[in-house]
C-alpha cells in the first residue's frame, strides 16, 4: 500500500471472440494438468470438483483458436497442455507480471494525485 493508504487492484481475463479464455484460475489449473498429467489430478489439487476442472477446460477447447489441452482416452487416460496451452500460460503470465509492474507505477501515482 502507498502513502495515500488507497491503492489499485486488478485482474486480467484473456479474452477470445468476445467471451472470457483464462483468468488466474484458469491458469493455474492448466500448470496444475501440465504437473500432474490429469485433469482429475489438477482438480484434486486445486479442491475442486473434476466437473468443474473438466467444463473450465472444455470451454478453454471450445473458446481458443486451437485446443489447450489434449487428453488420452483408455489405459488410464491423462491429458497434456498442448504447444498452444503451453503458449497461452507462458503469454498470461508475461502479462500478469507487466501488469504488476505497470500497478506499481500507477499506485506511486495515487500518492501524487492524493497530495495535491
Amino acid at each position: 500500500m502507498n502513502d495515500c493508504g488507497i491503492s489499485l487492484q486488478s485482474s486480467i481475463w484473456l479474452m477470445a471472440g468476445g467471451k472470457s479464455l483464462a483468468g488466474r484460475g484458469r491458469i493455474e489449473l492448466l500448470e496444475r494438468i501440465a504437473e500432474a498429467g490429469s485433469i482429475r489430478q489438477a482438480a484434486i489439487a486445486m479442491s475442486m470438483s473434476y466437473r468443474a476442472a473438466w467444463d473450465a477446460v472444455d470451454a478453454m477447447n471450445q473458446r481458443a483458436p486451437e485446443p489447450v489441452v489434449s487428453r488420452s482416452t483408455g489405459g488410464g487416460g491423462g491429458a497434456t497442455l498442448t504447444g498452444f496451452g503451453e503458449r497461452l500460460v507462458a503469454v498470461f503470465r508475461t502479462m500478469e507480471s507487466e501488469q504488476a509492474d505497470h500497478l506499481k507505477a500507477m499506485d506511486r501515482r495515487l500518492d501524487e494525485l492524493f497530495s495535491k
